[in-house]
C-alpha cells in the first residue's frame, strides 16, 4: 500500500483524471478527501469507494471560492486529521480570442485554473511545515510546455501553475515539502470521448499523431500522481512529469 496513513486531498475529483486519482490513491490506503462542484458525480463515486470498504470524504466546493475551498478544506481535517498531500487537479478549458475576450471572462478562467493551485498551498502548508513533510501535485498540460493555435489562455494558465509549482518546491523544500506537476498529454476522459466523436475522422487524426500510436487512460495519470503522493519519490521536487505518450518529444 503506497499511500498507506496518508490523507490526500484532491480537487476536482469527481471525473475524469480526477477520479481516476482519487480511486488509485484510495486503493493504495490513503484516506481521499476530495471535492467537486459536481454533486452528483462526487457522490455517487464516494459512496461507490465507501462501499469497498475505503475511507473516503467527498464536499461539494467551488475552488474559485476560497470560502468554498476552505470549508471543504477544514471538514476533511475534521474527517481524517491533517492533509499529507494535495493534488490540484481542478480545471476548465478556454479557447478564446485575446482581443474579444473580456477582463471578467480573464478572471473568472484564472480564478478556477490557477489561483486555488497558490490557495489549497495556503491552506495546506501549515501542517505540512509543521510535520516536516508533504506532498503537493499539481496538474497541468501539455500546453504549459508546447501549445497550439487556438489555446489561448490556456496555455498561459498552465505555463503560470508550472511556474508556481517550481516556486513552492524552492520556497518549501527546507521544511522537506515536495512539490511537483503532472502534464497529460491527450486523455481519454468523458469529455475528450465526446469531442472526437463530434467530427468523423476526428479520432483516427488524433492517434495519428501520438507517438504511441494512442491516447492514454486517466488511470496511467493517477498511477504517477500516486507515485509523487508516497514516500517512494522522496527525493523528488520541482519537476514536470509528462503523460502524454511522448508527444511533447515531437518539439524537443
Amino acid at each position: 500500500m503506497k499511500l498507506a496513513n496518508k490523507h490526500i486531498f484532491v480537487t476536482g475529483g469527481a471525473k475524469g483524471i480526477g477520479e481516476a486519482i482519487v480511486k488509485d490513491a484510495a486503493a493504495e490506503g490513503a484516506a481521499v478527501s476530495f471535492i467537486d462542484i459536481d454533486v452528483a458525480n462526487g457522490e455517487k463515486l464516494a459512496a461507490q469507494l465507501s462501499g469497498l470498504g475505503q475511507k473516503v470524504f467527498f464536499a461539494k466546493a467551488d475552488v474559485s471560492s476560497f470560502e468554498d475551498l476552505k470549508s471543504a478544506f477544514n471538514q476533511a481535517v475534521g474527517k481524517f486529521g491533517e492533509v499529507t498531500g494535495v493534488v490540484n487537479n481542478a480545471g476548465v478549458n478556454s479557447h478564446a480570442d485575446p482581443v474579444t475576450m473580456t477582463d471578467k471572462e480573464w478572471d473568472d478562467f484564472f480564478a478556477v485554473d490557477m489561483k486555488p493551485v497558490w490557495l489549497t498551498a495556503k491552506l495546506a502548508l501549515p501542517a505540512m511545515r509543521k510535520s516536516k513533510g508533504g506532498s503537493i501535485v499539481n496538474i497541468c498540460s501539455i500546453h504549459g510546455r508546447l501549445t497550439y493555435p487556438g489555446f489561448f489562455p490556456y496555455g498561459a494558465a498552465k505555463s503560470a501553475v508550472l511556474g508556481l509549482t517550481r516556486n513552492l518546491a524552492l520556497d518549501e523544500g527546507k521544511h522537506e515539502i515536495r512539490v511537483n506537476a503532472v502534464s497529460p498529454g491527450y486523455i481519454l476522459t468523458d469529455l475528450t470521448k465526446g469531442w472526437l466523436a463530434g467530427e468523423p475522422g476526428r479520432s483516427e487524426r488524433a492517434n495519428s499523431i501520438q507517438p504511441l500510436g494512442r491516447m492514454g487512460e486517466p488511470s496511467e495519470v493517477a498511477k504517477v500522481v500516486t507515485f509523487l503522493l508516497s514516500d517512494k519519490s522522496t527525493y523528488v521536487s520541482g519537476s514536470d512529469w509528462a503523460v502524454d505518450g511522448g508527444l511533447g518529444a515531437r518539439s524537443a
